[in-house]
């Protein structure tokens, strides 16, 4: 064998070893297993070519027992009892993010934890810190970034002048620790701030509780630095699903349906106004979001939605609600 042979020979061998390890799968545990938990178990498996499911926990132990057997995984009923992972989904009420985010953090574990990200902003800080500290990636939920449509049309809706979103839900009996802001509207402040990105200047917000102790219809209405104006409206007591957002630039207006993930565009020209639907080829917005989060993982890159943007969407979600309870104090 020549020196030449041998060396492509040993070439050969090292990118041989670096695609074996880059296809390595991700130990990963799930923490919670409710509706939406329930949803991360069966799109995880569905990505066993990239995960192993090292154990779900629910408190609800009969519940997780039922799960674990159809899906053939481990079960425990203390996420403390879960042995040596990569990383961790975290599917539980949002009271509870920042304990179990925090926990795992420490434990030098990724953590995927679902939106809002924490309860507190400075619980949202003190995961920001600890996974910059020990180098880990935080994801959080917030699936609509994911969705084919929106990637689709983003990069023609950029410098918007108006948007407007409505996203109203079914009763849910579900979240009910957390008011429809922190629970429906935080998607459409993540999609504004992606978009806008300029300060926000002024919120103005109204709601009202109907079914629970926190509001469960509100509107905000956000004036950025830059003159963008977002109306934005959600209920989590409507009749009927509606998810959608329509966006105003300068020579265009484009409306986007989440749910049914499908986009037309309005532009104008000097004969007038023509429509065009814009193809998208659909996806399921959840898989895209956790594949996105397990690449991350493997591949050392920074998360499309990371804690930070996590915190600012909680920011003004805060904020919308401290508004909407301020206004209502001020009528009652």
């Amino acid at each position: 064998m020549t020196f030449v042979e041998g060396f492509v020979i040993l070439a050969e061998a090292v990118r041989f070893k670096r695609g074996h390890e880059n296809m390595k799968k991700i130990n990963i545990a799930l923490i919670g297993c409710g509706f939406l938990g329930q949803r991360h178990l069966k799109t995880l498996h569905a990505l066993k070519n990239k995960a192993n499911i090292i154990a779900i926990c629910d408190h609800h132990l009969e519940h997780a027992k039922t799960l674990g057997r159809q899906y053939h995984v481990p079960i425990v009923q203390d996420y403390r009892d879960i042995g040596p992972i990569d990383a961790v989904s975290v599917c539980t009420p949002t009271i509870t993010h920042a304990e179990i985010a925090s926990y795992f953090l420490n434990k030098g574990v990724h953590t995927f934890v679902e939106k809002p990200v924490t309860y507190s902003l400075a619980e949202a800080d003190e995961l920001i810190k600890l996974a910059q500290q020990k180098n880990l990636k935080l994801q959080v939920g917030h699936v609509e970034r994911f969705n084919s449509a929106f990637t689709t049309i983003e990069p023609i809706a950029q410098n918007p002048l108006f948007i407007e979103c409505h996203r109203l839900n079914l009763f849910p009996n579900r979240s009910l620790d957390i008011g429809v802001v922190m629970d429906l509207m935080i998607h459409d402040i993540d999609i504004i701030l992606g978009l806008v990105k300029s300060p926000i200047k002024d919120i103005q917000a109204v709601g009202i509780n109907v079914l629970t102790d926190k509001e469960d219809i509100a509107n905000a209405r956000l004036t950025f630095a830059n003159g963008c104006v977002c109306n934005v409206t959600a209920s989590r007591i409507s009749p009927e699903v509606t998810r959608k957002i329509r966006i105003f630039t300068k020579n265009a207006y484009i409306s986007l349906d989440y749910a049914k993930q499908e986009a037309n565009m309005y532009s104008k020209d000097e004969r007038g106004i023509h429509k065009r639907h814009i193809p998208i080829e659909k996806e399921e917005p959840l898989k895209k979001e956790l594949e996105h989060f397990l690449d991350c993982v493997r591949e050392g890159q920074r998360p499309k939605v990371s804690g930070v943007e996590g915190r600012e969407a909680l920011k003004v979600a805060l904020e919308i609600t401290q508004k909407i309870w301020e206004h209502r104090q001020s009528i009652l």
